[in-house]
């Protein structure tokens, strides 16, 4: 398997616990959703095992313009970040 995309992650749902593939996507979703609703909340997703997702602040920075070679002033932003479990890292490696 080179890449595992939503659909073939419903699959694999579905075929280790007897659920039709519709049935195990609705699961997949709404773990995602849940996971997309807490940090939309400000809090933050622990999995154990697998890692901590979390919302983080960019700072405010000046950047420039790649057309106009201007200084123009980015403001602050909150993305999401991950951060791999131990038991996760080892699995890697």
């Amino acid at each position: 398997m080179e890449n595992l995309n939503k659909k073939e992650l419903a699959e694999i749902v579905a075929d280790k616990h007897n659920l039709t593939k519709k049935e195990a996507l609705e699961i997949v979703d709404l773990v995602f959703d849940t996971i997309s609703e807490t940090l939309a909340n400000g809090a933050k997703a622990d999995i154990a095992g697998f890692g901590k997702f979390e919302v983080k602040t960019r700072a405010a920075r000046t950047g420039i313009n790649p057309q106009t070679k201007e200084s123009i002033e980015i403001a602050e932003s909150k993305i999401p970040g991950f951060k791999a479990s131990k038991n996760l890292k080892e699995r890697i490696r």
